[in-house]
């Protein structure tokens, strides 16, 4: 049997480039060498690179050589977090070019990746969310406006993940300084009331034609929230499976399957949420969630009885299969 040419694209020239380079390189370890030859390739911005011979991949064809040899590239494995995998428009490109890829299409990754938007998307499907404002870059700040929504807020870039840009904030006094902060991310800005409560992390992917909702990861931060620190630098707990009774499982778990099947996602989708009382808030959709040794998806995927090698299977073989 002939051996699927994988590219796992990642790099590109964000804030979460070193994220993805390790989800990366987590990937191209155990993807099953009997069915797959990976390739890792880096997107500069420009160009995408084939790593081990650095030769670039012809993105009229999306092939490369190597020892002498033309490669073409079966299926992409999206493993870039951030611009331009997660909003959209690299898959739009791969669309183009006719390459089959894993995860989820452009529309549903553009959709997912601006907050707003996708709170905006979700009102009408009954799904608890924190109240939030949207700011856009030159606009006046209506300082009394938001502080009508209480304090404390969260003020974060409306299309950035790993938690950078992100400021919790106790005043008035602080509202300013936290915009101007997301704005160095962001031309647009979200503010978010504040949620009180336990924060957890729910997985979910399509093996065949089985949704599958992996076991949910409570997330106990040592700062003050999920920070870039807590999520990357070992500064925070978390626990799976987590601490919760069958009921909150079921309802947790439930939720983000119908989330899942709302958005028309596709491949790896993490659901975030906190846990008010007897409910849990939906905080955002990653639809493209980090995979390194420490990331809460193989965690969860290992507490179901899984094998890495198994899940990743399952993602390619959705796409190819």
């Amino acid at each position: 049997m002939k051996k699927l040419n994988i590219a796992i694209i990642t790099g590109g020239i964000v804030a979460e480039r070193g994220i993805s380079l390790k989800s990366a390189k987590m990937v191209y370890k155990h993807l099953n060498r009997r069915k797959y030859k990976p390739y890792l390739i880096d997107f500069d911005g420009k160009n995408f690179i084939e790593q081990s011979s650095k030769k670039k991949l012809n993105k009229n064809d999306f092939t490369f050589i190597k020892d002498k040899q033309k490669i073409k590239i079966d299926l992409a494995f999206l493993m870039l977090h951030g611009s331009p995998a997660e909003d959209g428009r690299l898959q739009g490109f791969l669309d183009v070019m006719g390459v089959p890829y894993t995860g989820c299409d452009h529309f549903v990754s553009s959709l997912t990746f601006d907050k707003q938007s996708c709170k905006i998307f979700l009102k009408d499907f009954d799904i608890p969310m924190a109240d939030s404002k949207l700011v856009l870059k030159g606009e006046k700040l209506n300082i009394n406006a938001i502080a009508k929504m209480g304090f404390p807020l969260f003020v974060k870039p409306n299309k950035n993940g790993s938690s950078y840009g992100v400021t919790k904030v106790e005043n008035k006094k602080g509202i300013q300084p936290a915009v101007e902060k997301a704005f160095q991310f962001d031309n647009e800005v979200i503010i978010e009331a504040f949620l009180k409560g336990r924060e957890f992390s729910n997985g979910v992917f399509r093996k065949g034609d089985k949704i599958v909702v992996l076991p949910i990861t409570e997330i106990i931060s040592k700062n003050d929230f999920f920070d870039y620190k807590a999520k990357y630098e070992n500064e925070s707990e978390e626990v799976t499976p987590a601490k919760l009774s069958k009921k909150d499982t079921t309802s947790c778990q439930a939720r983000s399957k119908k989330l899942y099947q709302i958005l028309g996602c596709k491949g790896l989708v993490r659901f975030d949420y906190i846990k008010m009382s007897n409910t849990f808030y939906f905080l955002e959709a990653n639809t493209i969630p980090g995979f390194s040794e420490q990331s809460i998806f193989p965690q969860q995927a290992i507490a179901a009885g899984m094998t890495i090698k198994e899940l990743l299977d399952a993602v390619v073989e959705e796409r190819m299969g």
